[in-house]
This record gives C-alpha cells, sequence and structure tokens, in this order.
C-alpha cells in the first residue's frame, strides 16, 4: 500500500507531513477576516451566488470567509499567465525559457508582477462586494481599504510562498494543492447545507449531482492515464539489449499533458472581465457605464459564459501543452542518445512526426477536459440549481490533483527503492 510505503521512506514521509503542516498553516490562515468585515453578512451573500462561488474555488476556499488570503493563488497565476503568454510571442523570453538561469529571472518577475496584480484584484472584490452587498462592510473608509488591501497583498505573497515550499517537496503542484486544499476544506460544509435543503423534490437534483460527480471522476482518470506510446529504438552503444544489438522502447505521449492547469486558467481569465468592468459601473461617462453594466450582463449569461468557458479550456490545455512539451528539444535528446523512431529520420522529421502525434491526441483530450468542464453548467441550466456547476467544477479540481500528487509521490518512492 502507498501509505505504508511513503512511512517506511523518511525521505518522502518528511516532504509528506511537511507539505502537510503547511496546509494546515494555510487553512488558519484562511479564517483570519481582513479588517472592517461583517462576517454573517458575507456569509448570506455567497449563498446562491454562481460568480463568487467559481470566485472562492478559485481562491482555493478563502474568498468566502475573505480572509487575509482571500486572493488565494489567483494573482500569481495571473501573471504566470502573462509570462507564459510573452514566451510564446516574444523570441528574448523564450530564449530564457530554455536556460535554468533565465528560467529562474522570469520567475522573479513573475514574483514581483504578483504584487500589483494582488493589489488591483484586492481593490476589486472590495469594491464589488460595496456594490453588491454594502451590508458586508458597515463602515468603510479609507483607512480600512488601505488595510485590506495591505493584508490580502501580504496573504497572497504568504500563498505563493507556501506554495512554492510544497512544489520544492517534488510531492505535487503547489499551486495546485492549495487550491485542493481549500475545495476539500469546504466539502463538508457543501454536503451539510445539501443534506439541510434536501427534500423529495430535489431528488432528481442531487441524483444528477451524483451522475455528474461519478462520471467526472471517471473522465478524468481515464484521460490522465491515457497516452499514445510511440516506439523507439536505439542503437549499439545507447540503450541496448542483453544481446548486444538495437534494444526497443517506448516514448509515452500523455492525451491530457497539462493536467488541470487549463481548468485553473479558464476560471482566472473568464472571471476577469466582470470584475474589472466593476469599477466603471458608475462611470461619469454614459458610454463607459453602458459597456461595463453591458459586459456584466453578457457575462451573467448562462449560454454565452458556456461557450466562452468551453473555448478557453480547449484552447488552453493548446496552449499549456505547448509550454511544457517541446517536441525539437526530445527529437535533440533522441538524436544524441542514438535514438530513433523506425521510419523516421533523426533531428527534424522526428520533431514533425512528434508535434503531429501531440496535436492529434491532444485534440481528443482538449475536447473531452472542455466537456468535462461545462457539462455541471448545462446540468445547472436545466435544473437551476447553481450548486451543479461549483460542485463539477470541484470534483473536477480535486480529481485531477490527487492523481498528479499520487503520481508524483510514487515516482518518489521509486527513486529512493533504486537508489537502495
Amino acid at each position: 500500500m502507498i501509505l505504508q510505503r511513503i512511512f517506511r521512506t523518511p525521505e518522502v514521509r518528511n516532504s509528506v507531513l511537511f507539505v502537510l503542516a503547511l496546509l494546515v498553516i494555510f487553512r488558519v490562515a484562511a479564517h483570519i477576516p481582513v479588517p472592517g468585515l461583517d462576517a454573517s453578512a458575507l456569509t448570506s451573500f455567497f449563498q446562491n451566488n454562481q460568480f463568487l462561488g467559481l470566485l472562492n474555488i478559485f481562491s482555493g476556499g478563502t474568498l468566502e470567509n475573505f480572509s487575509i488570503v482571500a486572493l488565494g493563488v489567483g494573482p500569481y497565476i495571473t501573471a504566470s499567465i502573462i509570462f507564459q503568454l510573452l514566451g510564446m510571442i516574444v523570441p528574448k523570453f523564450e530564449e530564457m525559457q530554455k536556460e535554468e538561469q533565465g528560467r529562474q529571472r522570469i520567475n522573479s518577475w513573475t514574483r514581483w508582477l504578483t504584487v500589483p496584480l494582488a493589489i488591483f484584484q484586492g481593490y476589486s472584490m472590495i469594491l464589488l462586494l460595496r456594490q453588491q452587498a454594502p451590508t458586508v462592510f458597515a463602515d468603510l473608509n479609507f483607512l480600512i481599504i488601505l488595510l485590506a488591501i495591505l493584508s490580502m497583498t501580504a496573504g497572497t505573497i504568504f500563498v505563493m510562498w507556501l506554495g512554492e515550499l510544497i512544489s520544492e517537496k517534488h510531492v505535487g503542484n503547489g499551486v495546485s494543492i492549495m487550491i485542493f486544499a481549500g475545495i476539500a476544506a469546504g466539502l463538508p460544509q457543501f454536503f451539510q447545507k445539501s443534506l439541510a435543503v434536501y427534500d423529495r423534490s430535489q431528488m432528481i437534483t442531487m441524483i444528477l449531482f451524483v451522475v455528474v460527480a461519478v462520471l467526472t471522476i471517471v473522465g478524468v482518470v481515464i484521460m490522465h492515464e491515457a497516452q499514445r506510446n510511440i516506439p523507439v529504438q536505439y542503437a549499439r552503444g545507447g540503450h541496448t539489449s542483453r544481446l548486444g544489438g538495437a534494444a526497443a522502447s517506448r516514448l509515452p505521449l500523455k492525451v491530457n499533458m497539462a493536467g488541470v492547469i487549463p481548468i485553473i486558467f479558464a476560471i482566472s481569465i473568464i472571471l476577469f472581465p466582470r470584475v474589472f468592468a466593476q469599477f466603471f459601473t458608475d462611470a461619469k461617462s454614459i458610454w463607459l457605464r453602458e459597456a461595463a453594466t453591458y459586459t456584466i450582463g453578457i457575462f451573467d449569461n448562462q449560454l454565452f459564459y458556456g461557450i466562452v468557458y468551453f473555448l478557453l479550456v480547449f484552447g488552453f490545455t493548446y496552449f499549456y501543452t505547448a509550454v511544457i512539451f517541446h517536441p525539437d528539444r526530445v527529437a535533440e535528446n533522441l538524436q544524441m542518445q542514438g535514438g530513433f523512431i523506425p521510419g523516421i529520420r533523426p533531428g527534424k522529421p522526428t520533431s514533425e512526426y512528434l508535434n503531429f502525434v501531440s496535436n492529434r491526441i491532444l485534440l481528443a483530450g482538449a475536447l473531452f477536459l472542455a466537456v468535462i468542464a461545462v457539462l455541471p453548467l448545462s446540468l445547472k441550466l436545466m435544473t437551476g440549481n447553481a450548486s451543479l456547476v461549483v460542485g463539477g467544477t470541484s470534483v473536477l479540481i480535486v480529481v485531477s490533483v490527487v492523481i498528479e500528487t499520487v503520481r508524483q509521490i510514487e515516482a518518489q518512492l521509486m527513486m529512493r527503492e533504486y537508489d537502495v
């Protein structure tokens, strides 16, 4: 059993316990509210609010309490998206991403960019609450706003630091695990609310939710395990067989290389226009005020929201795969090791072949991930229950993070066993 193997391996056991300790610290910080907040008014405001429900998931479950870490890892993810886009557009950034020193500089710039983004998002959330729930901040003045923004910005930097510490232990992606921790902490409350309001008239809704959860779990597991094995042969002197001749091997290409990251990216982008539009709902300019109102209204349209969400998940699956998978580097490494794909010449033809195969299998992975992402929204349109949207997205993130974390832990265990 994997738990027994973890506790028998001191290095892995210490890493897991260290990560669990950081998650406890994160959850403690999630219950420290910002200054001047009326917690009871905030709780009632969050009930049956789909928009803020998704934003609460994205923040790691910290927004519902409007704590000092209410923004979660959102600003950091936004900054990461910006620099990854620059890496695909600007040649200088692309070259920097190929070198260790360059990647370290980009990571440093990402952290610095997180600070102004956290200030902007913190102020926008305060503005949103003031407009839609005036009772949340009973006495909102400049000092309260300043203290709230400073505390949330510091909280974001603190959560970002915790996420990087988790990633360094190689037991999972720190950002994803922080979001997972917030969702897992909110599951008991979610089930409690569902059972409290349950009656026979909602039986169909509950059955649909269970079906969505089961389909999501099964689908995500299948897509995580699905891969295309490309045959690779190594000449004598490389990876040789026992007989001394050329050895055959396989190069696995996963159907969904991006994991849950496209969902996180899509949520961050789809929430941005509405949050940004809140700044201009009281603008003096008529056209600007009308544009802000129109933006908020169009994203309240469930059909438009679902289509945009689908396209973003689909697009970000390709985008993030292009960031993490480089066929030219794989082809170069194969050539240096004396390996080749039967029927394909080494070098550029191998790179083009790998790019062709990865794009074909990624089409199925991107479509499946996008369908799973909008499936709860489709059921919400049928039943009128907003909890299906939030719950389905939560299940998707939780399952993906658990699979990825278990896989990294197993890799660490296997590496330690080989060392022994």
